[in-house]
């Protein structure tokens, strides 16, 4: 029997406005339950988000998975958790001493919650009972008995039942003996609730047409289409969480989509020993002209450091994503943050600066992936592509992508026609057109002018050893020019909102889900209208001085400590307009949710009056 929340803190029916978390063990085997559940709603045209929050080692550590669901769109984390699904005995007290008042909670019945909190609504199910006549094999029940709280949840939240078979069988599609027995769970769970708990709760879904033509994918999946759809044929990567799976599903596509009617491969993927090797060959790679990548973290963009270096004072191109997680050191490996993009801004020692690509989405995840390599090479340069856990490793929805309408840029390679025109007269760094680019030669080509040496020492304009301060000073200058002019042609920002007071928020990446929630809530809730505008690349482009230069106050949004994007901004717009920047600043590890965001800028207005 369910216990009822008390009478005082009922609440109005949720109708496609939850969050539900289901609250396991690592390594339990929860992950298809939980796709089930939330393939499910999408099924039902209903918005969604799925975050897991899991533990940094193999098993036996909690875990919590969160799908949201939203009549209005939001796909942002929801800060308060109205429906749990209680499973971990080592957590379940504070999981449930954690929920807000008229929350409810679903669990297993030898842990004992019906009597912790009057406040809110429990619902005790006998897993183990349950799951022994469903699967009689001991082995597999620990499995199997997850998809009892699947059909008690569908029960009482009103999923349709058809949607839930075809959300399994999805998950289990090349497993037929394997979908019959958690189906059969599943209908075990669900004729549970059905009989013991005859009053619908609070959260109730009922069925939209929101998520039509629409596809649900990770951010790491994403990028490594775009790698594919960019034409890359080298990939050399060390494994660390949480960027891994990018180069794992890009892996298996050039396993698919990159072999000859014969069968032999037209790719090269290397496991290296280190990321210092990974990019090593990266640069290598790059050199030779093939379009070459690596994924990393945090504690791998530390090791590649020098290589990283070289590639950008020796003008050679690479595609290096960073899936960033919280530092500093090994920090919270399977946490969220945006806390490399100062460091990846500059990195290398003495003066260095690099292109760095924004993604705030799964789609972006991929059109930047193909854009990387076109700005790469275009540049003669590092391109950095810095997603984030919660963006890389969660579950989103998305528009199809776009097959690239453009050719790829190769940038200025010279072919031994053009060096037969040019008769001798040209120099690798020279700069002949005024944009900081010079005109390369891949090695192979048969002409002898053609470049074969690279250095990462001092050097002068046809790439000779050179320690004259004339010959170094001119290098830089020229450096930073053509990295001035990539102003214009990294992805420009996208003014997400247009308002006409005295406020507006300033943000990228992950943060724009949140960004865009706590907007409508600033709006709905205290009548105040901001203007947003999303960046999307560093170096920044002319409008974003432009957009700041229009409010009295801009809202920085970081998911770091230390407000690296408003320290970038801080040294790229000047002191006067410095001035009108303000930070609100996430940096839990968690993902950034709206009502956070909301109530710094309302807090932060308030003190003005003071």
């Amino acid at each position: 029997m369910a216990t009822l929340a008390a009478e005082s803190t009922a609440s109005a029916t949720l109708l496609n406005d939850f969050s539900l978390q289901v609250a396991t063990v690592n390594g339990s085997g929860s992950q298809s339950s939980n796709l089930v559940l939330l393939r499910t709603l999408f099924q039902m045209g209903i918005p969604i988000s799925g975050k897991n929050l899991f533990p940094s080692n193999i098993a036996g550590l909690p875990t919590w998975y969160t799908i949201r669901a939203s009549r209005r769109g939001y796909v942002a984390r929801k800060k308060e958790i109205d429906f749990l699904v209680a499973m971990n005995a080592e957590t379940a007290r504070e999981d449930v001493a954690a929920l807000e008042p008229g929350a409810s909670v679903l669990y297993d019945e030898p842990l004992g919650l019906g009597k912790q909190r009057s406040d809110l609504t429990f619902y005790a199910v006998p897993f183990d009972k349950l799951v022994a006549p469903v699967c009689p094999e001991a082995k597999l029940r620990k499995l199997v008995r997850n998809m009892i709280y699947v059909g008690a949840v569908a029960h009482l939240m009103g999923m349709e039942m058809a949607e839930v078979e075809r959300a399994l069988r999805q998950q289990f599609k090349k497993k037929q003996k394997a979908a019959d027995l958690n189906w059969a769970a599943v209908r075990a769970g669900h004729d549970y609730a059905e009989a013991n708990f005859p009053q619908p709760d609070r959260c109730q879904l009922q069925r939209m047409q929101a998520t039509q033509g629409k596809i649900v994918i990770e951010g790491n999946a994403a990028g490594a289409l775009g790698c594919l759809f960019a034409g890359v044929s080298v990939v050399a990567w060390y494994p660390i969480t949480p960027s891994s799976s990018l180069c794992e599903y890009l892996i298996d596509y050039l396993k698919k989509y990159r072999r000859t009617p014969e069968g032999t491969a037209t790719f090269a993927a290397v496991q290296a020993e280190d990321e210092l090797a990974a990019v090593g060959m990266v640069l290598g790679a790059g050199w030779m002209g093939a379009r070459a990548m690596t994924s990393t973290s945090g504690p791998g963009i530390s090791l590649m450091s020098e290589f990283v270096g070289l590639g950008y004072y020796a003008e050679i191109p690479a595609v290096i994503f960073d899936i960033q997680r919280v530092g500093p050191s090994t920090g919270l490996p399977t946490r969220t943050a945006q806390g490399d993009l100062s460091f990846v801004a500059t990195l290398g020692h003495g003066d260095t600066r690099h292109l760095v690509l924004l993604p705030g989405s799964v789609e972006e995840c991929y059109s930047m992936g193909v854009a990387a390599f076109d700005l790469a090479e275009q540049y003669q340069t590092p391109v950095f592509v810095l997603s984030d856990l919660d963006l890389g490793m969660n579950h989103w929805m998305a528009e199809p992508f776009a097959y690239p309408e453009q050719p790829m840029n190769r940038g200025k390679v010279l072919t031994v026609e053009d060096l037969q025109r040019l008769q001798g007269d040209w120099a690798r760094y020279r700069d002949l057109d005024g944009d900081g680019i010079g005109y390369r030669t891949l090695p192979g080509t048969d002409h002898p002018q053609a470049a074969f040496f690279t250095r990462g020492s001092g050097h002068n304009e046809k790439a000779q050893y050179s320690e004259k301060a004339s010959d170094y000073q001119a290098n830089m200058d020229r450096l930073r020019r053509k990295w001035e002019g990539a102003r214009a042609h990294v992805p420009a920002p996208v003014l997400e909102r247009e308002a006409g007071g005295a406020v507006a928020v300033l943000a990228y990446g992950s943060s724009h889900p949140a960004v865009e929630e706590a907007l409508d809530q600033l709006r709905e809730e205290a009548g105040l209208e901001a203007a947003y505008l999303r960046v999307r690349a560093f170096p920044f482009a002319a409008g974003v001085a432009d957009f700041v230069r229009r409010f009295e106050r801009v809202y920085v949004v970081d998911q770091n400590r230390d407000g690296q994007m408003l320290g970038l901004l801080l040294a790229d717009l000047g002191a006067e307009l410095g001035l009108r920047l303000r930070s609100v600043k996430h940096y839990s590890g968690l993902p950034v949710d709206a009502r956070s965001l909301s109530s710094e800028i309302l807090r932060q207005e308030a003190a003005r009056g003071r």
